[in-house]
């Protein structure tokens, strides 16, 4: 399958990560935005819809520059996060930029992620901090910036305003997403309790290959998309399966 012809699959799947990320408590207004790289295109959320309101008709296509190319509406003034990540990590083929609660917080601290359970083990290699500015990431030099600071890593955390991570493809990106506001939040919760006991840093990269593998976030995405049937958030999403995971 060549990436033109992968185009509606992925603007499938962008839809549906950003109804998944909505589920989860990563909404913001209007605010947060999904990417999936497609050749040397960018099919991104469109600027002014809520994550719970994204069809795929709300994906539209931009340049690397960050130029639209098709699709509805105006492209987030924030594009520059996607398209700098997608020039410098070409292993990347999905990013998300969020602000979910524990994640801001702890964005927001001079905190260390702590290998407390399976859920950080996503994370061997920690997680990355943007802290040049806390305001909005408009330009191509800040989004050359972020991607330094993201480097090699899975998450990058914006000091004071929220988060970036990135998945190899949509499904992996949405996992990273959702993941790393659990293990943050478990790591506030099991702070009040005392004493720290994290897991040897010795198992921890052994550990992250045991419990993360395709096979597990296939059926991890397949959970999502039937609980949102489920719950009656799939609204103006597609009927069928097709192209569901975007690959």
């Amino acid at each position: 399958m060549t990436a033109r012809r992968s185009v509606p699959a992925l603007k499938d799947a962008v839809a549906w990560a950003c109804r998944i990320l909505a589920m989860h408590g990563h909404g913001d207004l209007t605010l947060g935005h999904v990417s999936a790289r497609a050749g040397d295109r960018v099919l991104i959320k469109r600027k002014g819809l809520g994550l719970e309101e994204v069809t795929p008709r709300d994906v539209h296509e931009v340049d690397l520059d960050g130029g639209k190319v098709a699709g509805p509406g105006s492209v987030h003034l924030e594009v520059v996060l996607h398209t700098e990540v997608y020039r410098a990590r070409p292993d990347v083929g999905a990013v998300i930029h969020t602000h979910p609660v524990h994640s801001a917080a702890f964005g927001a601290t001079g905190g260390t992620l702590r290998y407390l359970t399976h859920d950080s083990l996503l994370f061997p290699d920690g997680l990355g901090v943007y802290d040049e500015s806390a305001d909005l990431v408009t330009t191509a030099e800040g989004g050359r910036a972020l991607a330094r600071a993201l480097g090699g890593r899975r998450a990058v955390l914006l000091r004071n305003h929220g988060t970036l991570v990135v998945g190899k493809d949509v499904p992996w990106a949405v996992l990273t997403a959702l993941t790393l506001e659990r293990a943050l939040h478990i790591q506030a919760v099991a702070s009040r309790f005392g004493d720290l006991r994290p897991i040897p840093d010795a198992v921890v990269r052994s550990l992250h290959t045991s419990k993360y593998r395709d096979m597990f976030t296939n059926e991890y995405w397949d959970y999502w998309l039937r609980t949102l049937r489920a719950r009656g958030l799939a609204k103006g999403m597609p009927a069928s399966r097709r192209g569901a995971r975007g690959r």
